[in-house]
């Protein structure tokens, strides 16, 4: 009797203490319908409650997944993780919805979505270059920005978000030829001369309108000079005096003058 009497009180105060977690356990939604989801979720947005909207989206779309919420929602979902800060997430969203709709009226928009997400995923990194060790740079997200921008562009060149994406697009070239240059002479101070020369090849046949070209050429120019490649030298020195004859990179006049103390000037 003493045991029954044990284990009935061991039973009734494990139902106790999982009827006490049962209130957190409550769903508020349960009932609503597509509409009052959709306008839950859009009203958390309105008060910054991100990961609130996000929860409302992703029921909305398991609950009734057809219909213009549904579709409207995975677009909502991937702007409230771009706001949150959850990138990897926005650019999911966007290509599932890219995906699933391809002539969506707003498939526009999800482009330039992904695109703002892989942008501002890169835009720390590239902001604070001279903090960092800069052989370790990994400019991915930026490559597939310009790739995504570039795509809205061609595909919808009608779209209200191709300007900016374009204007966008300008300035991730001029971030991917600095972050070649930055790595040209990372390799320069080093003593890597062919490496350095490789990458300011590199910055000068794939961003031959960055402003960067010109530091990439004369650290060319330096790299040979430090190879003992004379004729090489000249020729880049030569490139290099006929597109920026005004360079600050060389002191004195003519094709022979000495480079100054380039490393002072960054």
């Amino acid at each position: 009797m003493a045991h029954f009497t044990l284990r009935s009180l061991t039973l009734v105060g494990v139902l106790l203490l999982a009827g006490c977690g049962l209130p957190d356990q409550v769903d508020e939604t349960v009932g609503w319908n597509a509409q009052k989801l959709y306008s839950e979720a859009k009203d958390s947005m309105n008060d910054g409650a991100w990961e609130r909207a996000i929860k409302m989206f992703e029921k909305l779309e398991a609950r009734y997944p057809y219909g213009r919420y549904a579709q409207q929602s995975q677009l909502e979902v991937a702007y409230a993780y771009y706001k949150s800060g959850e990138q990897v997430s926005a650019v999911a969203a966007c290509d599932r919805f890219i995906k699933l709709h391809p002539n969506h009226a707003n498939v526009d928009y999800a482009y330039y979505l992904k695109g703002l997400a892989y942008f501002n995923e890169d835009l720390g990194m590239l902001g604070t270059l001279a903090n960092q060790d800069l052989s370790e740079r990994d400019p991915k997200a930026t490559r597939e920005a310009f790739a995504t921008f570039k795509e809205l562009s061609q595909r919808f060149p009608d779209s209200k978000y191709t300007p900016d994406a374009q204007l966008r697009m300008r300035y991730l070239v001029n971030a991917l030829a600095n972050h070649e240059v930055h790595v040209a002479r990372y390799y320069y101070k080093r003593g890597a001369y062919v490496a350095a020369a490789n990458r300011a090849q590199a910055t000068i046949k794939d961003f031959p309108q960055s402003p960067a070209v010109e530091e990439a050429l004369f650290l060319l120019v330096q790299s040979y000079d430090a190879l003992n490649m004379p004729e090489l030298r000249k020729d880049a020195e030569r490139v290099m005096r006929q597109n920026f004859p005004n360079s600050r990179y060389f002191a004195g006049k003519g094709t022979e003058a000495e480079p100054q103390a380039w490393w002072k000037l960054w």
